[in-house]
């Protein structure tokens, strides 16, 4: 049985590139979910360009959620 830890680092300076990583992010770890079994992937925005992909364990397997955690710091 494969780790069921993964978290991937997703990022790019225009929406093409990012949503290229993206993708090979999700797809990756969907392979490693399947492999594993009993985890979910959960995508989180952490600025505009700056992405994780994780398989984490509040996610249903065979599901992925979304969620945003962008800076709130003025600037």
């Amino acid at each position: 049985m494969r780790p069921t830890t993964l978290t991937l680092e997703v990022s790019g300076k225009d929406p093409d590139t990012i949503q290229t990583n993206l993708t090979a992010a999700v797809d990756t770890a969907i392979t490693q979910a399947m492999a594993a079994g009993g985890h979910g992937i959960l995508v989180t925005q952490h600025t505009y360009n700056d992405f994780t992909v994780t398989l984490h364990p509040d996610v249903p397997y065979g599901q992925t959620r979304e969620e945003r955690r962008l800076d709130k710091t003025p600037g």
